[in-house]
């Protein structure tokens, strides 16, 4: 598997257990959070399967709060870094597995939610599948956001 996303890249490809190593290696960002979280060595942590089984701790413990929204909210956000973050999120955004892709609706995305203005700042870093359940979660909620999904 490629540390790097390509647009021929499918969810399926990615095992669920593949998640947390997926996370570390995209994100190396997250590894002190990753070690705080499982109290081991990240490169370790994500191999355990105490990683793949509370991965919803672990996105939103580990990426979302300390990694991604920061970014989001910075006056000068580092856009390489949120590219990496949208790239991860899209290899696993449309996961078959409801582990997976519940996670990244309820720790990930959701969260976009909690403050005005964060959709809209993660819009032009997010790839196509990202897009697509961002907006059954906008419409789901009926959040309508001049220039993603009300003109």
């Amino acid at each position: 598997m490629s540390d790097a996303p390509s647009g021929e890249s499918r969810a399926a490809e990615i095992d669920v257990e593949e998640v947390p190593s997926l996370l570390l290696r995209m994100i190396p960002e997250s590894a002190d959070f990753i070690e705080e979280l499982f109290e081991q060595p990240a490169k370790a942590a994500v191999l355990a399967e105490e990683a793949w089984t509370r991965l919803y701790w672990l996105l939103i413990e580990c990426f979302t709060t300390p990694v991604l929204m920061p970014e989001l909210e910075s006056g000068s956000p580092d856009t390489e870094l949120l590219g990496r973050c949208w790239d991860f999120v899209e290899r696993i955004v449309a996961h078959p597995n409801e582990l997976v892709s519940g996670a990244v609706y309820f720790e990930v995305l959701e969260p976009l939610l909690n403050a005005d203005g964060l959709v809209e700042a993660a819009w032009p870093y997010m790839k196509d599948r990202t897009r697509t359940e961002t907006l059954r979660m906008l419409d789901g909620y009926g959040v309508r956001l001049r220039g993603i999904n009300w003109r």
